[in-house]
Formats: structure tokens, C-alpha cells, sequence
């Protein structure tokens, strides 16, 4: 039986600049523009809540809301509140649900944040990605760390619920003790929750057009893994539980929302370039305001019907498998025990002996019967985690094949 989702993604796209690292995708307003100024925006926010309107409620309201991007705290405060209405009209939002909200520095003021959390966002993430100026203009950043500053001082002004901060390893010209300096900054500033990713160098940003992995002025591969390893020793030691492979919280501050994918549970997603996840349906809307503009019409113009074939058997437990060994408790054994039979469980047991060896795998239960739980080690097998799965990748593969 299929759960009806219990999430909404909504992707705001709009930003001041694209960053040197960013193929998301979103849409330049300038350094002047925003919610408020921008007819663009106002536009945008329409077509939006017509898709949330015609999108058929599934039976159970949200408990949680992810507004991400682009750069959301360029919204005015009636735009949320009025993507907020539409949802809680279409869906219902439950008593307490999780409203998170992403937000850069220098891109709102205090009047803003309290307009924000009067509408209903109770939780924020903050784009800071580094704390140095000099690593924040190579990488293209509209802020600088005096914005940073200000920022949370107005977070704590008002006494934000639960709060995260962003920090990204690897960037250009970061060095160990950079990094170092930056985490004892960012544990320094209260934060309640980190996301520490490492830098992906994607095609077509202009990282990619500059750099090549590994070359400087990026760290090397052996700096980029110290860098890891540093984070997760430091970030425990000051008393965040390391939950997921790049995030980091406080005892109750776990992103409930962003659990709902690592869990592979279903969720809506709405705007531009967004992924919904419903009734084993996967569907992505397309990455320009013309051609989601378009979609939209077309999906109000079906009656709401999503033209996809449900994801195959095989594909969910791939799936499964990628996104719950990101989690330090990792999978269930009878979780894994209905997504497939004894026989491919044995096939992938054997493709992972090595890693288990090596200590990157963890299986508790010696037999498929008994079965407890799948899961990596903190930190080394989060670091290889890519390395394990692509042995489950080949080993699907062949089922898939046959």
C-alpha cells in the first residue's frame, strides 16, 4: 500500500547572481530586484500556486514544507504567506508541522524574518557556505561574512525555533587551517543544525569551465577527505549528532523534511525544475520559467494527471538502498526484506564483503531470516559510500538485465 505524502517541496528560483558552483535550476534577478519589485516574481508565485491547486490532495495533511531554491528570502512576505494558504487550503497543514525556509544573507532584513515566521516558517536554513571573504568572492557569493553576522543576530532576535547553516568543503583556495577556523566560526554562531557538503564541480558552472577535480587552487582528494573527517571529529565533539552523511544536529533538531527523501517516503513537489514523489510516480518539471509555464498549463489542461509509469520494483529498491545508507542507522532488515527476496539479498551480500571488511559496511543479523539492519560506518563509510554503491548498481543492473 502506497502512504499518501506527508511532505511539499516548493522551489522559489529566483536569485541575486548564479554562483561559480550552481547548475540548479534557478533565475537572475539582479542585485536590486525582489518579490516585492519584480513582476517576474509575482508571475512565478502564480503559476506556482496553480499547480498546487490542481494537484490532487492524496489524503493526509503536511507535516512538513520545505521552501528551497534559488533564494526564497528574496519572496516578499504576502508571497509566502500566500504560498503557505494555498498549500494549507489544498493539503491542510498540521498543527506543528516543519516550515523550513531557505535563506541567504544579505537578501532580507529583520522585518522580513518576522513577516517570515508570522506567516508560519519555523525553521530556516542558511546559505553561508564559507566564512572567509575571500573564498566567498572566488566562488561568486552575493554575501560576505559581515552579512553572515547580521543575519544570525537576527535569527536570534527572534528567537528562531530551530535554525541550520550551510558550509561547503573544497572549495577554491580553502586550505585545512581555513577550514578549521571556519567550523569553529560556524559552531560559534548557534546554529541548531549543518549541512557540510563537498564541492562538486558540475558541468556547464563556471567551476567546471575553470577548474579541473583536483587541480589547484581546489583542494586535493586527500585534503577534501581530511576535510571530512575534520568535520565530522569537531562537529561531535561540540555535540551534534552526525545523522546523515553531510548533515549535523543538536539532540531534536534533525531536518524532519529532508528525512522524508533519505527514507524514500512520498512527497509533492511543486515549481520550477522540482521532482514530486507519489503513488511510486516520479515526476520532474522542467528547468525554464517558459517551459514550466508551459507544463503547467498542460498539467491543468490533463485535469491534474501525471503522464509517468511507476517506478519498476527494482528501481525503488535502488533507490532505497541510495538514499537510506546515507542515514547512520542506515535500513531495516524488514525493510529490505520487502523490497526484495532472499536470493538477490545473497547476490548483493557477497558485492559487499569486501566493503564490509573493510569496515565501511556494517550488517547486523548473520542470516537473511535474521536480518536486523544495513547501514555504513561514521565517518569512513559515509566517505566511500559512492565506492559501495556502485557494487549495488551493478548488481541490480544484472537483475534488471535478466
Amino acid at each position: 500500500m502506497v502512504s499518501a505524502p506527508l511532505s511539499a517541496y516548493v522551489h522559489i528560483p529566483f536569485c541575486r547572481r548564479r554562483c561559480f558552483y550552481c547548475d540548479f535550476p534557478i533565475s537572475v534577478l539582479g542585485n536590486q530586484r525582489r518579490g516585492e519589485t519584480s513582476l517576474s516574481v509575482e508571475g512565478y508565485v502564480e503559476v506556482l500556486c496553480a499547480e498546487i491547486q490542481a494537484t490532487l490532495n492524496l489524503g493526509a495533511s503536511l507535516q512538513t514544507v520545505f521552501l528551497g531554491g534559488g533564494t526564497p528570502s528574496l519572496l516578499s512576505v504576502a508571497q509566502v504567506e500566500r504560498i503557505l494558504a494555498v498549500l494549507d487550503q489544498r493539503f491542510g497543514l498540521e498543527s506543528g508541522a516543519e516550515i523550513s525556509m531557505e535563506m541567504d544573507p544579505g537578501t532580507f532584513d529583520l522585518e522580513h524574518l518576522k513577516g517570515y515566521l508570522g506567516a508560519g516558517v519555523n525553521r530556516i536554513s542558511l546559505g553561508v557556505q564559507a566564512l572567509d571573504d575571500a573564498i566567498l568572492e572566488s566562488c561568486g557569493r552575493y554575501h560576505r561574512v559581515a552579512d553572515v553576522v547580521q543575519a544570525v543576530d537576527w535569527l536570534h532576535h527572534v528567537a528562531m525555533p530551530n535554525w541550520s547553516l550551510d558550509l561547503i568543503s573544497g572549495l577554491p583556495h580553502l586550505t585545512m587551517e581555513l577550514w578549521e577556523s571556519g567550523l569553529e566560526k560556524a559552531v560559534a554562531l548557534g546554529p541548531h543544525h549543518l549541512s557540510v557538503y563537498d564541492l562538486t564541480v558540475e558541468p556547464q558552472t563556471v567551476f567546471a569551465k575553470r577548474y579541473q577535480p583536483g587541480d589547484a587552487p581546489l583542494p586535493t582528494d586527500q585534503q577534501t577527505t581530511a576535510m571530512y573527517r575534520m568535520a565530522q571529529r569537531y562537529l561531535t565533539d561540540q555535540g551534534y549528532e552526525h545523522y546523515e552523511v553531510s548533515n549535523y544536529a543538536q539532540p531534536g533538531h534533525r531536518c524532519r523534511h529532508n528525512l522524508t527523501y533519505w527514507r524514500n517516503q512520498s512527497y509533492y513537489g511543486f515549481g520550477l525544475g522540482a521532482t514530486s514523489y507519489t503513488q511510486h510516480q516520479r515526476v520532474s518539471r522542467p528547468r525554464t520559467l517558459t517551459t514550466y509555464g508551459q507544463w503547467v498549463q498542460d498539467f491543468l489542461a490533463s485535469g491534474g494527471v501525471y503522464d509517468e509509469a511507476p517506478t519498476p520494483p527494482l528501481e525503488q529498491l535502488l533507490d532505497r538502498l541510495m538514499v537510506g545508507l546515507r542515514l547512520v542507522e542506515g535500513i531495516g532488515g524488514g525493510e529490505v526484506r520487502s523490497l526484495c527476496d532472499a536470493d538477490t539479498w545473497g547476490r548483493l551480500h557477497t558485492a559487499l564483503k569486501p566493503h564490509i571488511q573493510a569496515g565501511w559496511v556494517v550488517i547486523e543479523g548473520d542470516t537473511w531470516d535474521r536480518l536486523q539492519r544495513v547501514r555504513l560506518s561514521d565517518p569512513e563509510g559515509f566517505l566511500f559510500s559512492n565506492v559501495v554503491l556502485v557494487d549495488v548498481f551493478r548488481v541490480l543492473d544484472q537483475d534488471e538485465d535478466t
